[in-house]
C-alpha cells in the first residue's frame, strides 16, 4: 500500500518515495534545554516515533533520524546569569532530563544526536557561503552581527505561504544594523554582559549562532544536502523552518522534500508551555501515572491534532492500557514466550496507518482484537486467542504501547519477577477458592475472593476458569 504523509508546505497528502529507495532520512528539530521537559515539550518526539517505527515496520525502510540539542540560546543564557550556574552545566543538567523523559516514554534514541554548539565550524563555513552568493551581510555597526537578507530570496515565505511584506519585524536581534527589519539572524555579535565560553571566532568577529542556522548545518551534517522529511512543532513553522528553509536552498541546499508538524498539548485552550506556568513535568505526570498510559495519552491523538489535557486525561489511557495488557496476560499466560511481533498486520491497521498515520483508526483495529482475543478466551479457543495476542503485539510496538517491551519493565523495579512470583501466589488461592466452590463452601470463597480484593487483584470467573488481574492505583 501508499503511505501518504500531509505535507504542511502544500497544505496537501502526498505519497510518500523517498530520494533513495529503502532509506529514509529526518531531520526533527528537538528541545531547548533551558528547562526540564514538560508534556506538552516532548509531544513531538512521541508523535516522529510513531513515524519512524511505521516506516521501519511496515514499510521496510532504514530510517536515519537526527534529532538536535539546541543547548545554547538567549533563554539558556539569562537562565544562566539568573541563577549564577555556567550555561552550559543548566543546559547539560536539563538535556539529561530530557533525555531520561524520552526514555521513560519509549521513544527509541535517534541515530544521531547533535549538541548544536559542537557544530560552530559548519555554521560558519554555511554563513560564510551565503555572504558570498549575497544572500546574508555584516551589520555595519561594527557589533558582528550577520544577517541573512530576505529579500534576497524570492521564495522567502514559501513554507508558511506568506508574502514579506506581511510579516512581522524579527526580533531576535537588536534591528540597528539591518536592512529590513525581516532579515533575521545567523550570527549574534558577542556582548559585554555575555560570558566568553558562549562565543567563538568568526571573520566577523566573535560571537555565537542564531537559532535557525544551528538546524540547516547540522540536518547537512548528518543527512546531506537533500533530505526526506523534516519535522517538528507548529509552533516552529515560523520564523524557525521558514528560516531554515531560506537560507539553507540560498545556500545552494536542496533541503527537505517534505515539512511533518504536529500540534500542541493545551491546557484551558492555551499552548502548554513553560512561560505560561501551567506546564507539567514529565518527573511529576509520570508519578501520578505510569509512563506506558502518559505514552499511550501522547500517541492516541493524531499528530496534526490539539490534545486537550484535562482531570482524568491519564485516568483514560490507563483504563485503556489495563484493558490491552489484562488481554495479553490472559491469553499468554505467566511465563509464555512473548510473540516477536512480526505477524502480518491487520489490513485495517495498516490501511489508517498508511493515511498519514491514523493512529484513531490503528488503536481501534487494535482494541477490536483485543475484544475478539477476549471472546476466543471466554470460549475456551486458546489457540485463537494467542494468535490474536501476537497481532496485538505487532500493532502496538508500531505505535510504542506494547505493555509487554522490556521497555516498560523499569515502571516497577523487578516486574518481571515480581509478577511470576505474584501469579504463583495468586493461582494458589484460586485454587482454595475453585475447591471451595465445588465443594460448596461460599463462605470460604468469598472470603478468598474478598482478600485477594483488598490486596489489589481482581478476578474474573469465565469459562475456562478464573483469572486475575492487578487493579492499579491512581495517583492523585
Amino acid at each position: 500500500m501508499t503511505l501518504r504523509l500531509f505535507d504542511s508546505q502544500s497544505r496537501a497528502l502526498r505519497d510518500f518515495v523517498p530520494l533513495q529507495p529503502g532509506r529514509v532520512g529526518i531531520y526533527i528539530c528537538g528541545l531547548t534545554t533551558q528547562a526540564p521537559p514538560h508534556i506538552g515539550h516532548v509531544r513531538f518526539a512521541v508523535a516522529f516515533d510513531v513515524l519512524r517505527r511505521w516506516l521501519v515496520r511496515g514499510h521496510g525502510f532504514d530510517v536515519t533520524l537526527v534529532r538536535n540539542v539546541t543547548d545554547l540560546d538567549d533563554k539558556i543564557l539569562r537562565k544562566s546569569a539568573e541563577s549564577g550556574e555556567d550555561w552550559f552545566a543548566l543546559s547539560y543538567r536539563n538535556e539529561v532530563a530530557t533525555s531520561e523523559a524520552l526514555r521513560l516514554l519509549g521513544v527509541l534514541p535517534p541515530t544521531y544526536e547533535p549538541r548544536a554548539m559542537g557544530h560552530i565550524t559548519e555554521m560558519v563555513e554555511l554563513m560564510e557561503a551565503l555572504v558570498e552568493r549575497g544572500h546574508a551581510y555584516a551589520a555595519e555597526d561594527g557589533s558582528g552581527d550577520v544577517y541573512f537578507d530576505v529579500r534576497s530570496w524570492p521564495a522567502y515565505g514559501e513554507v508558511t505561504n506568506q508574502k514579506i511584506d506581511d510579516m512581522a519585524a524579527a526580533e531576535d536581534a537588536d534591528p540597528r544594523g539591518k536592512r529590513d527589519p525581516r532579515d533575521f539572524a545567523l550570527w549574534k555579535g558577542s556582548k559585554a554582559d555575555e560570558p566568553v565560553s558562549a562565543s567563538w571566532p568568526t571573520p566577523w568577529g566573535r560571537g555565537r549562532p542564531g537559532w535557525h542556522l544551528e538546524c540547516s548545518a547540522m540536518a547537512r551534517k548528518y543527512l546531506g544536502d537533500a533530505f526526506d522529511i523534516h519535522g517538528g512543532g507548529v509552533d516552529l513553522r515560523f520564523p524557525h523552518h521558514e528560516n531554515e528553509q531560506a537560507q539553507s536552498r540560498a545556500a545552494g541546499l536542496a533541503f527537505t522534500s517534505l515539512w511533518m508538524h504536529n500540534a500542541w498539548v493545551t491546557i484551558s485552550g492555551e499552548k502548554m508551555s513553560k512561560s505560561l506556568g501551567n506546564s507539567l513535568l514529565i518527573h511529576e505526570v509520570t508519578k501520578k501515572a505510569r509512563p506506558l498510559a502518559v505514552r499511550y495519552y501522547l500517541t492516541a491523538a493524531h499528530y496534526r491534532s490539539m490534545i486537550e489535557f484535562h482531570e482524568g486525561s491519564l485516568a483514560e489511557a490507563e483504563a485503556a492500557v489495563d484493558r490491552i495488557e489484562g488481554f495479553l496476560r490472559r491469553a499468554l499466560g505467566a511465563g509464555s514466550a512473548v510473540p516477536a511481533g512480526d505477524e502480518k498486520l491487520p489490513e485495517e491497521f495498516v490501511e489508517a496507518m498508511d493515511d498519514d498515520l491514523g493512529v484513531s483508526g490503528a488503536l481501534a483495529a487494535v482494541h477490536e482484537a483485543v475484544t475478539r482475543g477476549n471472546t476466543a478466551l471466554d470460549e475456551g479457543e486458546i489457540d485463537e486467542a494467542r494468535e490474536v495476542a501476537g497481532l496485538v503485539v505487532a500493532m502496538t510496538d508500531i505505535l510504542g504501547v506494547n505493555p509487554l517491551d522490556p521497555a516498560w519493565s523499569s515502571d516497577d523495579s523487578s516486574s518481571s519477577d515480581a509478577l511470576g512470583a505474584l501469579d504463583v501466589l495468586v493461582r494458589e488461592r484460586l485454587a482454595a477458592r475453585t475447591a471451595a466452590r465445588s465443594a460448596r463452601d461460599w463462605a470460604t470463597s468469598d472470603a478468598i475472593r474478598d482478600e485477594l480484593k483488598a490486596a489489589g487483584i481482581t478476578i474474573e470467573d469465565t469459562a475456562t476458569g478464573a483469572r486475575w488481574s492487578l487493579t492499579r492505583g491512581r495517583g492523585e
